[in-house]
């Protein structure tokens, strides 16, 4: 039953990354042009102040999920019961620190944005703070029963209530666009429907699942045990809002709504990227763990990392090239417009760098189950730091790409460059052919770039059939000569095999 509910459950997690990319590249065009630039800017930027203040997790969400399924394999009912008491109270503690600091940032907004905004932005900007952190303190406490759903493996439940609230939350906000209503409405729908999914999980924990909270103290080696788990949770949280999201505050802080309306456009195609690289990521690599339980040689690791690197890269290998070939006439002629051409410039500055990253994917795995992940935390924390203290000047002078360019600079340093070192040094892998196998795909990668961008020159692109006839022709040129130039006779089979076995059952 539960390998069913797993199988099911993952399933419906790529259905919901696929059905974010869609609804993410209809929905946003519209929302652009109803809101304008200014305005879909504000709409963004609120949204990613407001999403640092999910640092205050502290990780604990994580630790719920681990925590419960231990004690539930236990069958420890009563240890369970007082870990979701104790961290519910602590959520409430939590958000009553929210309020505070979203009352601070409400006094402030003034200030903050004097020098970026007019009065009237900035009263909007203020009465979506209040709606937001309002949506947040309550979240906290509430969150505790998605996580235990989670624990108990119901991943089907909340998989569908998920897409439910995908499908519906931009209906609803078109609609309203529609009659009128601007960037407040839609952060107020944005607040009722989180709000409902938080009531249906409830319900659901307490109908369903027979769960009960206790408020007795909870063991103090167990906290201990949980504060430290939390604590590196807690940092990459910390670094992925320093890495994606302080840029548009920045930006706003110092620029404009109009280039955080640019940026977040560049952001969001990034996202999209990131979630099919690490949906890929959860398809391909085997179980490092396991490896790491049967003692198995430093080797087999280096194989591992290798072997689905490649297989990464030249999957991601055709999106990246293809955004660099027609990113531009996506964005501008298909997609959001062409007030919004820097976003592409941005773009390529933040995937391209980031591509080198996503291919390492399996490296966190291997870290994971060496329980080494903690030193990896420690290098993005400072080359975070370092993003941060870039990016403001950069911003000052450069606007959105030169945020980028801070970003950029991070992710080369740390996530490529200081992290192969440590895999080579502390964990043994074999970084060097890694990078030999890379190159070699590089070349091949490169020229079928070079003959897409040849085709755009000859037949230059005006309308949507001709970008979208183009795209097509360059997915069947790349898979052609990657296949026959760059891909190894594993990488073939791995093809080859679920369409053999179709055809036999034909």
């Amino acid at each position: 039953m539960k390998r069913n509910e797993r199988k099911v459950g993952a399933i419906l997690s790529y259905f919901v990354i696929v059905l974010n990319m869609v609804i993410g590249l209809i929905y946003t065009p519209y929302l652009t042009r109803m809101l304008g630039q200014a305005e879909y800017g504000l709409y963004s930027l609120i949204g990613s102040i407001i999403s640092y203040l999910t640092v205050l997790d502290f990780g604990l969400g994580n630790a719920i999920i681990i925590y419960t399924t231990k004690y539930k394999e236990k069958k420890d009912k009563d240890k369970e019961r007082k870990l979701h008491g104790n961290i519910f109270i602590i959520y409430c503690a939590i958000s009553v620190i929210t309020v505070i600091l979203g009352a601070i940032l409400y006094s402030s907004a003034n200030k903050i944005f004097a020098n970026s905004m007019g009065s009237e932005e900035i009263y909007k900007a203020k009465i979506m703070i209040i709606i937001l952190i309002f949506n947040l303190a309550v979240s906290f406490p509430f969150s505790v029963f998605s996580s235990i759903i989670t624990a108990y493996e119901k991943f089907v439940f909340a998989k569908i209530v998920n897409i439910i609230r995908i499908i519906l939350n931009p209906l609803v906000m078109i609609l309203l666009l529609n009659f009128g209503f601007r960037s407040i409405a839609l952060v107020i729908v944005n607040t009722v429907f989180n709000l409902l999914t938080l009531i249906i999980n409830t319900i659901y924990c307490f109908t369903k699942l027979g769960i009960r909270l206790n408020f007795g103290r909870v063991e103090k080696g167990v906290v201990k045990e949980i504060s430290v788990y939390s604590f590196y949770i807690f940092l990459n949280i910390i670094i992925d809002k320093i890495n994606w999201k302080v840029d548009q505050f920045i930006l706003g802080t110092f620029v404009g709504t109009v280039v955080v309306a640019i940026y977040s456009i560049a952001v969001q195609l990034n996202d999209m990227y990131m979630s099919l690289a690490t949906t890929i990521s959860t398809v391909l690599l085997p179980k490092v763990t396991a490896m790491e339980a049967n003692n198995e040689a430093d080797k087999k690791f280096s194989e591992e990392f290798v072997k689905i690197g490649r297989i990464q890269y030249l999957l991601l290998g055709l999106f990246i090239t293809g955004f660099v070939i027609y990113g531009m006439q996506f964005i501008t002629i298909m997609w959001v417009g062409p007030e919004y051409k820097e976003s592409f410039y941005i773009g390529c500055i933040l995937m391209i760098p980031f591509t080198f990253s996503l291919i390492q994917n399996i490296g966190i795995n291997i870290l994971q189950a060496k329980n080494k992940y903690k030193y990896r935390t420690i290098i993005l924390l400072f080359t975070a730091i370092l993003n941060l203290a870039i990016s403001i000047p950069l911003a000052k002078n450069y606007g959105g790409i030169g945020t980028a360019v801070g970003t950029a600079i991070s992710i080369i340093l740390g996530d490529v460059i200081l992290l192969d070192i440590y895999y080579y040094k502390k964990i043994h892998l074999d970084i060097p052919k890694f990078w030999k196998e890379i190159i070699k795909i590089t070349i091949t990668i490169v020229i079928v770039m070079l003959l897409g961008i040849g085709i755009t020159k000859i037949i230059q692109i005006t309308t949507i059939p001709m970008l979208i006839i183009q795209i097509l022709i360059y997915t069947i040129l790349y898979i052609t000569v990657i296949w026959k130039f760059a891909m190894n006779s594993y990488e073939k089979k791995l093809i080859l095999s679920p369409i053999l076995k179709l055809k036999e059952k034909m």
